[in-house]
């Protein structure tokens, strides 16, 4: 555990440094990483540990940017704590989810989880407190001045991002590894097994959805912050499922290639605009190649390397070995 603690921090010094390095658009493409960071490690959670498959992680994405919009602009909370109660009414919300979806499995759960998705926008319009189809607005405030007049309001954001992640990914990481990580995998690999050895498999299903959907809500949150407003339109069902292939691209079963996920779900709206460029700078071909190249990239993970790029590299350097020895 601490050479896990030494490394986070040394991560953490590090994406400092680039920070101040680099251009405005990086930084905030810094911190739309560490979002995603936290959105894919949530799924991995739930999806490559305890077996659940959710195609509404989107969704419960809004509902922690909901939530944090309200309580910083209605109830005039300090920007960290609605962080936190995003996180944990995100949570609070998820249980009582898991309790439904205790009870599904397979593609049940993933129709469910894709309904509420769907629902979503449609329940915001209801609701006048929620802004309908313009959101809520959230002031981020000014940067504190004690970092300087050349400190910029992206690179707070990116601080903010980044510490979050690290922050999550370190949790995530040891509750993996501990005899909470252990069950789930039993009750993933075979969920009668798990009850015969005395292991209470709703009550951990519930559990792991709950602190997956409080992860989701985080990110969501963070997501709000960068974009200062959070609406029904800022989380299309085109989210959900990037955030599942940034997940299978990243390696379902393990945290170690969650980067390189949600790096490329940053790239691919850059590559959209840079070939739409070439093309006249097409509105259709902006709108909707986004969503080819998600729906590609799935496909050839699946095909080529089911496990994440890190189980490929481990098999072929093993082969190397059998091939030398």
């Amino acid at each position: 555990m601490r050479k896990r603690l030494f490394l986070f921090i040394a991560l953490g010094w590090i994406l400092l440094l680039v920070g101040d390095r680099v251009d405005e658009l990086r930084v905030y493409q810094g911190a739309s990483i560490a979002v995603y960071v936290i959105a894919i490690g949530s799924i991995i959670l739930l999806t490559g540990y305890s077996g659940q498959i959710s195609l509404g992680h989107g969704a419960l994405m809004a509902f922690g940017g909901y939530v944090a919009a309200l309580c910083a602009s209605h109830a005039s909370m300090p920007l960290w704590l609605a962080f936190i109660m995003a996180a944990l009414v995100t949570g609070i919300f998820g249980a009582v989810l898991g309790f439904a979806a205790a009870r599904l499995s397979g593609p049940y759960l993933a129709g469910t989880t894709l309904a509420f998705a769907v629902g979503l926008p449609s329940l915001a319009n209801q609701f006048s407190i929620l802004g309908g189809e313009q959101g809520i607005y959230l002031d981020p405030g000014l940067p504190p001045a004690r970092l300087g007049e050349s400190f910029s309001q992206y690179k707070w954001f990116f601080w903010i991002a980044c510490l979050a992640a690290l922050i999550t990914m370190f949790w995530l990481a040891n509750i993996l590894q501990s005899k909470y990580g252990r069950t789930w995998r039993a009750l993933r690999s075979n969920e009668v097994a798990a009850q015969l050895c005395g292991v209470p498999t709703g009550r951990q299903k519930v559990l792991a959805f709950s602190l997956s959907s409080g992860l989701a809500g985080l990110a969501g949150a963070l997501l709000v912050l960068t974009i200062s407003t959070v609406s029904p339109s800022a989380f299309p069902l085109s989210l959900s499922f990037a955030l599942v292939t940034g997940a299978v691209v990243s390696g379902i079963y393990d945290l170690k290639g969650v980067m390189l996920g949600a790096v490329i779900l940053v790239v691919i709206p850059e590559i959209a605009d840079s070939v739409a460029s070439r093309f006249g700078d097409s509105l259709k071909i902006t709108s909707t190649l986004p969503g080819l190249l998600v729906s590609a990239l799935l496909i050839l993970a699946v095909l080529f390397t089911p496990n994440g790029p890190g189980e490929k590299l481990h098999h072929l350097r093993h082969k190397r070995k059998a091939h030398s020895g």
